[in-house]
């Protein structure tokens, strides 16, 4: 069984409740403070490409910083967009749960139960 991994943000409820999901499922587990232990471009683009999933698809476009950086704009291009996530963490959605070759953004924290 492969061990699941979930980067978080530990003060993040939608984080916790995964993390509780995944602790009540009994299944092994680690957590990744992204704050902590920032993601490598390289590492967020695998993670992105195993969940099939490009940058944008994990902007919080709700974020005053989305707005503050006008990331609206349809110019950036998917790499550009990456690095901005890599220096500004605030803006992923969160969280990212891998489990071997499977990856998901676990939102609502009920899909976390794809990997379970």
């Amino acid at each position: 069984m492969s061990k699941i991994t979930i980067y978080q943000k530990p003060t993040c409820s939608t984080c916790r409740t995964v993390i509780k999901l995944v602790e009540e499922s009994g299944q092994p587990y680690t957590t990744v403070n992204y704050y902590e232990k920032p993601f490598s471009k390289s590492k967020l683009k695998g993670l992105l490409k195993k969940a099939g999933l490009k940058s944008s698809d994990i902007i919080r476009k709700k974020e005053d910083l989305y707005k503050r950086l006008n990331l609206a704009q349809s110019h950036f291009t998917d790499d550009e967009l990456l690095g901005i996530l890599i220096k500004q963490p605030d803006l992923i959605q969160r969280p990212l749960v891998q489990k071997g070759d499977q990856v998901i953004l676990a939102r609502p924290p009920e899909t976390v139960n794809q990997l379970l």
